[in-house]
Parts: structure tokens; C-alpha cells; sequence
């Protein structure tokens, strides 16, 4: 028991303790270096997502009633802006950490501005005057100079930003007077342009105030106004605000992105949502940025569960290796220990003696990799409790194994059948009814996301460890039979291989083979099942390679979009959102709430959709439809459907769209379809080439395109002009103005569903699962092997000196191992491949697919996997007991005192 006979046996047997410390360096590793890349991933992905978020998702912004000036001519501009410390001060630790950039700004009530220069353009337009500090050095003067407080009576200087002056037809000098928009609102002013200035940099964050200060805010419809900002001094602003001019003031403050700590998301969500809850009504607190961090935390929360149980399978397979490991060793030296005993030893001496020697190989070891996972860049996780229990059960890995060594004469195994005893069986029973009970409490209990939950990192053991059970019960029957019928053919090497395998006791390795190979298999079903998802999101947005947006157009925009380099094919649909069902023609409501109507062209689209490649099926109905008289047959939502039945309309109901009316009855129900809604929404699609003539015809609101190296820009164009058109065609029924088109590609669709903060952690833990075990599941299979091969070598001598040939020895290695190997990688991809189904509906994939549900199917790549990679595994155990069988050389195998 002494430290220097065991360091001396561990010289002597330095193999296999070299393979015991590669392993624990190797389970140390991950458990201290895997959770800080997953933290550096998740950082890098939280900092992308604010970063391309817009700037209201970033900023905290407190603002306050339009105020007007007390009679003590104290400043009120001066005496707000002092908040700007004690607001930040007051805020949570979390957040207030996190403030990168603040801004202070005064705005004075909107008052119509009126003067020459905008008479001559017949231009209506309010004016908001603002002080905001640092305007001066984040513009450049273009021309004239920065407004200046003026004597009592003097116009208030104001500067405005080029592109407002252009718009405006202002310039340097202008005259203009200011009034109120409501009567007691101040007394009105008179105006004058002192300068003309550019921003430095248009990104600075002072120009992202409401409204902003570099562009004119459009009319929102025929009459209203054009809405500018004007800066002025904030003297000035105090001098408007003595004469009863209301002032509101605004305090904003902007997040940084790199000091985000990933692993206190929640604090800082719970901080922002504290800052609302316990602002004062004078001054409440508008903010936006809980609404990334909290879609980020979801998608990180599915991705840490997720995570934990890919983690929970390589890491059970590097442990049950380092079990077959210790076991090798141990059944190596067996006459060791037998001789140990048969000298008096007690039962628990071997126990000893091995421990001594694991003490001096797996804590150095387990150091070693735990030293080299955090030289792994990224935060710390909280990994030290797991990884000290995982060293202490590597630690006695060794120790256990040996007190399992048979002592006892063993004899010929290899030819005996070898009945399963009722402890055994009793144990693996056990098991099966363990994992099936395991299977119902997650789904029926559920979980809660990004917590460590034991029950869903144990399924996915059980059900492997279940299967392999099975496996081994099940495999040598076939075998067995397969054997009888060898055994009436010419020839040695079948029936050996066959009888061999049937009778094989190296099988229960197979559990951690299987158990690896199940995890690569989940990794690339779910990865599988994800990108369909994400696919299926995208074509329900854009079912088609783009689609544009926007109010009505022309109808020959389609002839004009498909004159566009790269466009093969255009349709145009209608869709009209809130729409009331009518119970007759004569505009009878039939209160059955509002519903959305999208006009559609069956055939036209069916066939957009082939050239396009999409998936997405056309409903029968529309496309085959047509024109005749009754009611439109129409394909309409669940919930359209059954309000329709429960009111007897189902036959014959009414639907309003573009002003136009049209009969339709209920002929087919879908549960989604693109451009129709919400998922869950009510919609009613009618078949734009049945609708009856009538003295009007509807016209598309959007179309979709189909082509390659589509110009977004050029669709853009062609889509603006579709709609002036249609304006100056004198048939637009509504007064406002319409907005530019919306162009999507089918592309960007796609990379905004794929786009989330977590996606590069999801991606890290498919491709290192599916990787790390497949590869553990090669490495287990040479365990495989080689816990079997001295035997094996044994049976491969005798047959050699009975004249067997090197041919039929490779043979008859192939046809022996050839069935373990098919065994262990099947069961391995049917578990893996079962595990989504069963853990689906707890996982939360939505959350990587902007809420589309993931449908995990049958993925036919796996079976050309599971071919694959059942032909390597074949081919590495093949050359691993060539190689172990060369290095025992088989002549010397049959020594005396050898088991014969």
C-alpha cells in the first residue's frame, strides 16, 4: 500500500493509466472549458443583437408633461438638466453600470410656423424648438452660427439641419412667426434662421430624439402638416417658456453592449422593469430594451437546456469509457489480483492497492485538464462542484472496477451460453421501467428553461442504457439462427462469425457505444428539424424568392416587375386586414368579429411557387376554382370556419374587401397561410380567378416575385411607382398619402428567423454533439473490441494451427464483429432519432425559430449517416484487432497455464 510501489505499478502498467489520465484530462476539459465558450458565444451574440437593435430598444428615456416657467426667473432649462446625475444615481446597480451614453433635451410645444419662404412652396409646417447640450459639437456649421439668447422682444434664433432647411425652402435669415397651436399656450414669436448645420456623424446618438432633428417627419395624410425640429439656445428656450410657453424635457440614457454580462440577463431585466414600475407618473420612464434582452433570454434559456442535454450525454459516454477503460485494466490483471487473494489478502485489498494507484493518476489528471479549461477564452461558469464530484468518481472508477475482478476459474465463456441471472435481470427490468417512467414525468411535469433539471439530463442515459438492454437481449437470437443455417453450408467462416457473435460476452460495452451514437443522432435530428422550422417561418412571411409590400397598385406593375433583370415570374395579391363578415348583399353584419381577406390567383401562385422552390402547398380550392355562379367557393381559418357553422353562414356569407363585395362559401379550412395574418388569426382566402365581374375589379396591395440575384433596390423603384400610379389614376378612395414599399427576399426572411442572439451557441452545440459523439462512439467501439480480443485471439491461434487462412481470418473478423458494430450504430441513431420526439413539446425550440413550432420528423440523411458511419466503424474495429491481434503475435498466445 505504500506510494512507491504504486507509483511503481503505474510505470508498469503505463498504458493503461496513461489512457485513464487522457480521459479524465479530457472530462475535465469540458466541464471547465465548455461552459465558458458557451458564455463567450452567448455574449457575442447578446452584443450583435443590441448592436443591429434600433435605438429606442436601447435606451432609457424619461420624459415629463410640457411644464411652463415659475415666476421666480429661475431657469427651468438649467434646473431640469441637473436630473440627468440623479436620475442615473437612482438607478438599479445592474443597469446603471450598463449607461454608456446620456443625452438631455428641452422641447418646446409644436407652434405653426408661418413666413414667406413657406407661402412660396404652400407648405404647412410646425416647429418644435430644442435645446438639447453638445448639439454644437456634434454638428458643423454649414452656414451662419449657433443661436443665441437675444434681448426680450429680439426673434429667437434657431438652427436647423440641412436637409430640414432644403425641405422646408428656409435658408439663412429667414423670417418666420411662431403661434401657438392652442390658445393659452404662450404668446407667439417671431423666428429668425441663424444657421445651417450637418451632424459629424449621424450615428451620434443626440440625434435619435422623438421627433429627430436631422429629417422632416412626413404628413401623415392630406392637410396635416410637415413636423421640423429647430435648435435654439436654452436661454432662449427659458424666455419662451417666462411668456407661458409649455416645455417638456426629456432625459435619455443608452446601454453599452460590452459590458453586458450574459450570465445576469435576468438581473438586468428585472432591473429595467423595476425602473417602470417606480417611476412617478410626472416623469415615467419609456424604454424598449427588455424586449431584445428578454427574447434573447428565452432563446439562451432553450439553449442552455438544450445545451445541458447534449452535455449530459457526451459526458455519460466519456464516463462510461472511462469505466470500459478500468475494466480493460483490471481484467489484465486478473491473475494479480487473484494471486493477491489466494496470499490472504482481504476482499477489499485489490480495492486498496488500486486506489493508491488511481490517487496518483486521476487527481494530477483531472488538475491538468481543469487548468487547460480555463485557459479556454470566455466567462467562468459554475462548474467547480460538478467537476470535484466528477474527479472523485474517476477517482474510484479503478477501485470499483477491481472489486468486480472474478477470482474464480472463468473457463472457456466464449463456448458456453451464458443465461442472465435474476439479479440481473431483475436490475435491467428496472432500468426499462425506469426510463419509460422518466419519459411520462418529463412530459407531463415539464420544465423550466436554462435551469439544470436532473430528470431531463438523466432521459436521455436511461432511454440509451433501455435500448442497449434490449439490444443485447435481442441481437443473438437472429445470430442464432442465422448460425444453424451456416452451419449446413460449406465453408468455416460463417458459421464460426456467426455462432461466435451470437455467443459474444464483450457485448456490454455496447450500452456506452450506444449511448454515444444516440447523441450524435439528436444532435443532427433536432439540428435538422430547426432549419426546417426556421425555412417554414420564412415561407410563411415570403412564399416566394421576394415579395413586396405596400398600398394598392396598378395591376400592371406585374408586366413591369418581370421586365426587371433576373424576375421570372410576378403575382399580385390583395389583402385587406379587419374586415366584417356581412350575412347577406344588402350589408347585413353578421357579428361575427373582423376577419382579414387575401385575393389570390391558385393556378398563377402554384405555379410562383414551383419556380420559386418554396414549400408550400396550394389549397385545391383555389386552385380550382372557377368563375361560375353562387357563392365563391373560399378556403377560410378554423376559427372563421366555426363561427360561420354556428351561424348557419357556412353556405353563404358576404366578405368586404377594396369596397367590393363578394358572396363566398366555406369549401376548405386551413390552419396558416402566408401572407394571410397572424398564425392564429381569421382570414378568408378567395380565389382571385373565380370572383364574379363586377363594375370594379380589385387591385393587388402586394406581389410576389419569383428569380435569381434579385435587385432590391430596382424592385423598390418599380413598387413606388406602382403606387403613384394608381394614385394619379384618380381611382385612390382614401386621402393619405401612400408609404414607400416594403421589399423582403426570401434570403433576408430566412437570415432573420436564423438571426437570434443564440444562434451561434446552437450551432457551437450541434455541430460539437454530433462531432464529439460520434467520435466517443469509435473510441468506444474499439474498447469494444478490445475487450473481447484476447479471446478472440485465443479461437483465432487454435484456428490458424488447424489450417485456417489469412483470407478467412479477415472473414471471419468481419463477419463476427460485424454484427456488434451494426447493432450498436442502429440503436445508437433509433434512440437518438426518438429522443426529439419524445422531448419536443419540453425543450422550447420555438424560441430559435421566431415561435414557429418545431416539427422534428424523420430525417432521411440519417440513414445515409448511420451507413456511413456504421461502414468506419466496422473498418476501425476491423483494424484495431488486426492491430492488437499483430501485437500478441497469435503463435504465443497457448502458453502454459493459458485458459484452454
Amino acid at each position: 500500500m505504500s506510494i512507491g510501489a504504486g507509483a511503481r505499478r503505474v510505470r508498469a502498467y503505463g498504458g493503461q493509466f496513461a489512457l485513464l489520465a487522457v480521459l479524465t484530462v479530457l472530462v475535465t476539459l469540458l466541464i471547465n472549458g465548455v461552459p465558458r465558450v458557451v458564455n463567450r458565444l452567448a455574449e457575442e451574440g447578446l452584443r450583435e443583437q443590441l448592436a443591429s437593435s434600433p435605438a429606442a430598444q436601447r435606451d432609457l428615456i424619461y420624459t415629463t408633461k410640457p411644464l411652463t416657467a415659475a415666476a421666480n426667473n429661475t431657469s427651468l432649462v438649467s434646473a431640469q438638466q441637473r436630473d440627468l446625475d440623479r436620475l442615473q444615481a437612482e438607478m438599479p446597480s445592474q443597469v446603471r453600470d450598463l449607461v454608456e451614453q446620456r443625452w438631455y433635451a428641452a422641447d418646446a410645444v409644436p407652434g405653426r410656423l408661418t413666413g414667406p419662404d413657406l407661402k412660396a412652396k404652400n407648405l404647412l409646417v410646425n416647429l418644435i424648438m430644442r435645446t438639447a447640450p453638445g448639439v454644437e459639437s456634434a454638428g458643423t456649421l454649414v452656414g451662419g452660427q449657433w443661436p443665441k439668447a437675444g434681448e426680450r422682444g429680439q426673434p429667437v434664433q434657431v438652427a436647423l439641419a440641412e436637409d430640414v432647411a432644403r425641405k422646408l425652402n428656409l435658408r439663412i435669415g429667414s423670417s418666420l412667426n411662431l403661434a401657438p397651436l392652442d390658445r393659452g399656450s404662450g404668446r407667439p414669436a417671431s423666428v429668425t434662421i441663424s444657421g445651417i448645420f450637418q451632424p459629424r456623424d449621424r450615428r451620434d446618438g443626440i440625434w435619435d430624439g422623438l421627433p429627430q432633428t436631422l429629417q422632416v417627419e412626413e404628413p401623415q395624410g392630406d392637410g396635416q402638416p410637415f413636423v421640423a425640429v429647430g435648435v435654439v439656445d436654452a436661454a432662449a428656450l427659458d424666455q419662451q417658456a417666462a411668456t407661458g410657453w409649455p416645455v417638456g424635457f426629456g432625459w435619455r440614457y443608452r446601454l453599452g453592449v460590452d459590458g453586458i454580462d450574459v450570465r445576469r440577463v435576468d438581473q438586468l431585466v428585472d432591473g429595467v422593469r423595476q425602473m417602470v414600475r417606480t417611476a412617478s407618473d410626472s416623469r415615467p420612464l419609456v424604454q424598449g430594451v427588455d424586449i431584445p434582452l428578454g427574447k434573447f433570454a428565452a432563446s439562451l434559456a432553450a439553449a442552455q437546456t438544450l445545451l445541458a442535454v447534449i452535455g449530459a450525454g457526451v459526458l455519460a459516454t466519456l464516463g462510461g469509457l472511462v469505466l470500459l477503460a478500468a475494466a480493460l485494466a483490471m481484467r489484465r490483471r486478473r491473475q494479480e489480483f487473484v494471486l493477491l487473494r489466494a496470499r490472504g489478502g482481504a476482499a477489499t485489498s485489490g480495492a486498496r492497492r488500486s486506489l493508491v494507484e488511481s490517487l496518483l493518476v486521476i487527481p494530477p489528471a483531472a488538475a491538468l485538464g481543469w487548468l487547460l479549461g480555463a485557459l479556454v477564452p470566455g466567462p467562468a461558469g459554475d462548474a467547480v462542484p460538478l467537476g470535484i464530484v466528477a474527479t472523485v468518481l474517476l477517482t474510484l472508477a479503478l477501485p470499483a472496477a477491481t472489486l468486480f475482478v472474478p477470482t474464480g476459474n472463468t473457463g472457456r465463456r466464449d463456448l458456453v451460453r451464458l443465461r442472465p441471472s435474476a439479479r440481473r435481470a431483475t436490475v435491467e427490468v428496472f432500468l426499462l421501467l425506469l426510463a419509460a417512467l422518466a419519459v411520462v414525468l418529463i412530459r407531463r411535469r415539464g420544465l423550466t428553461l436554462g435551469e439544470l433539471d436532473p430528470l431531463l439530463v438523466s432521459v436521455p442515459v436511461l432511454l440509451a442504457v433501455a435500448a442497449a438492454v434490449l439490444a443485447l437481449r435481442a441481437y443473438p437470437w437472429p445470430l442464432r439462427l442465422a448460425s444453424r443455417i451456416a452451419a449446413r453450408t460449406r465453408g468455416s467462416v460463417a458459421f464460426l462469425g456467426t455462432a461466435r457473435a451470437g455467443r459474444s460476452v464483450a457485448a456490454t460495452p455496447l450500452v456506452v457505444v450506444v449511448l454515444a451514437f444516440a447523441t450524435a443522432a439528436f444532435c443532427t435530428v433536432v439540428a435538422a428539424g430547426v432549419e426546417a422550422s426556421r425555412d417554414r417561418a420564412a415561407t410563411r412571411s415570403v412564399p416566394a424568392d421576394a415579395v413586396i409590400r405596400g398600398d394598392r397598385m396598378a395591376p400592371d406593375t406585374a408586366a413591369e416587375f418581370q421586365r426587371l433583370p433576373g424576375v421570372t415570374d410576378a403575382v399580385g395579391v390583395a389583402y385587406t386586414s379587419g374586415q366584417r363578415i356581412l350575412a347577406d348583399t344588402h350589408g347585413t353584419d353578421a357579428r361575427l368579429g373582423a376577419t382579414d381577406v387575401l385575393l389570390v390567383d391558385g393556378p398563377a401562385l402554384a405555379r410562383l411557387v414551383r419556380e420559386s422552390g418554396v414549400d408550400l402547398t396550394v389549397p385545391d380550392t383555389l386552385l380550382d376554382a372557377r368563375r361560375g355562379d353562387g357563392p365563391v367557393p373560399a378556403v377560410v381559418s378554423p376559427a372563421v370556419a366555426a363561427d360561420l357553422a354556428h351561424a348557419g353562414l357556412d353556405k353563404s356569407a358576404v366578405v368586404t374587401t377594396q369596397s367590393l363585395r363578394y358572396e363566398f362559401r366555406v369549401a376548405d379550412t386551413v390552419e396558416t397561410f402566408p401572407l394571410a395574418g397572424p398564425q392564429d388569426g381569421r382570414f378568408v382566402l378567395l380565389p382571385w380567378q373565380a370572383l364574379p365581374e363586377l363594375t370594379n375589379t380589385p387591385v393587388p396591395t402586394s406581389f410576389l416575385l419569383a428569380g435569381d440575384d434579385l435587385d432590391v433596390e430596382a424592385l423598390r423603384r418599380v413598387g413606388n411607382d406602382g403606387q403613384a400610379q394608381y394614385q394619379s389614376a384618380g381611382t385612390v378612395t382614401g386621402g393619405e398619402r401612400p408609404r414607400e414599399v416594403e421589399v423582403l427576399t426570401w434570403a433576408q426572411a430566412r437570415q432573420q428567423v436564423g438571426a437570434d442572439g443564440a444562434n451561434g451557441l446552437l450551432a457551437f452545440g450541434f455541430v460539437a454533439g454530433a462531432a464529439g459523439g460520434a467520435a466517443l462512439g469509435l473510441f468506444a467501439i474499439a474498447f469494444t473490441v478490445l475487450a473481447g480480443a484476447r479471446a478472440r485471439g485465443q479461437v483465432l491461434s487454435r484456428l490458424r494451427t488447424l489450417g485456417l487462412s489469412s483470407r478467412q481470418w479477415r472473414g471471419l473478423l468481419l463477419v463476427e464483429l460485424a454484427p456488434l458494430v451494426g447493432v450498436s450504430v442502429l440503436t445508437g441513431a433509433v434512440v437518438g432519432a426518438a429522443l426529439p420526439l419524445l422531448l419536443n413539446p419540453v425543450l422550447g425550440l420555438a424560441a430559435f425559430t421566431s415561435g414557429d413550432p418545431v416539427r422534428v420528423a424523420f430525417e432521411p440523411g440519417l440513414v445515409a449517416g448511420v451507413v456511413v458511419l456504421g461502414a468506419v466503424a466496422l473498418g476501425l474495429a476491423v483494424a484495431v484487432e488486426a492491430l492488437n491481434n499483430r501485437r500478441l503475435r497469435l503463435g504465443e498466445v497457448l502458453r502454459l497455464g493459458e485458459e484452454s
